[in-house]
């Protein structure tokens, strides 16, 4: 966890019971205790309204990840057999075929996945992407029964990896919108606000308590920061998919 989210977790909790502590000699326990049914009633509501959207985004993220992982995944599988459909193909396009799977991996390790972390892509990893393409097309298997049914799973293979690609492409966005995170943020102010309106004989148990709920709070969105953009950050995915199957090549031909 970064110093900036340190930060975040600490800072609403310091001030949550620098808040209470004040209200306190504002506004003594024992005034606020008569309005301690009616504000757990509607405490219990705005609660659980905040529970569920948190639980939501949660659950929202944590899919989000786990696809993109899939996606990352599946990319590289089908990379894996371009690259071995390819050492059964004759020259030309056999070879080239190869060194271009081989580029693309390397390209997507080295360049295009820090850029990923900006948010950005690499427009040389999407060029290498057509000249697969064009070079797995324009391979002609000839009358050679085994040669057309490496062309058929080639061709399979390639529309799998730009399509993979693509779907990865499509998940370099942030998963939640600026609107929900106001609602977030402030659904969070008004929930912990809410405990502000009790009073309890015993205020060093109360600022404990609040504090905790506020910390797990902290916490929750911390956590959903950090899965929002899926290949970055705490949780961020690499390119290990890809590093697999470069571990695992054969001597070159």
């Amino acid at each position: 966890m970064s110093a900036a989210d340190v930060a975040l977790l600490v800072a609403p909790m310091v001030l949550v019971a620098l808040g209470l502590y004040l209200t306190h000699r504002l506004v003594p326990n024992g005034r606020r205790m008569p309005f301690n049914e009616v504000g757990g009633v509607l405490f219990s509501m705005v609660g659980v309204l905040y529970a569920v959207l948190l639980a939501f985004v949660v659950i929202v993220v944590w899919e989000n990840t786990e696809a993109a992982k899939a996606t990352t995944f599946k990319e590289a599988d089908a990379v894996a057999g371009v690259y071995w459909l390819s050492r059964h193909m004759p020259a030309p396009a056999g070879p080239e075929l190869e060194q271009l799977t081989l580029g693309y991996a390397h390209e997507v390790i080295t360049v295009e996945w820090p850029m990923m972390t900006r948010h950005r892509t690499d427009p040389t990893a999407t060029t290498m992407i057509y000249r697969i393409r064009e070079t797995a097309l324009s391979f002609q298997p000839g009358e050679d029964t085994r040669l057309q049914g490496i062309y058929q799973q080639l061709v399979a293979d390639v529309e799998q990896l730009a399509s993979e690609r693509r779907a990865r492409l499509n998940q370099i966005d942030d998963v939640v919108p600026t609107l929900l995170w106001v609602a977030l943020i402030i659904g969070a102010v008004v929930t912990v606000g809410f405990t502000f309106f009790f009073g309890l004989p015993n205020l060093r148990v109360q600022i404990v308590m609040v504090v905790t709920m506020a910390g797990l709070m902290a916490l929750l969105l911390v956590t959903i920061k950090e899965m929002d953009y899926p290949f970055d950050g705490l949780y961020g995915i690499d390119p290990e998919a890809f590093r697999v199957f470069l571990s695992r090549l054969p001597p070159p031909r």
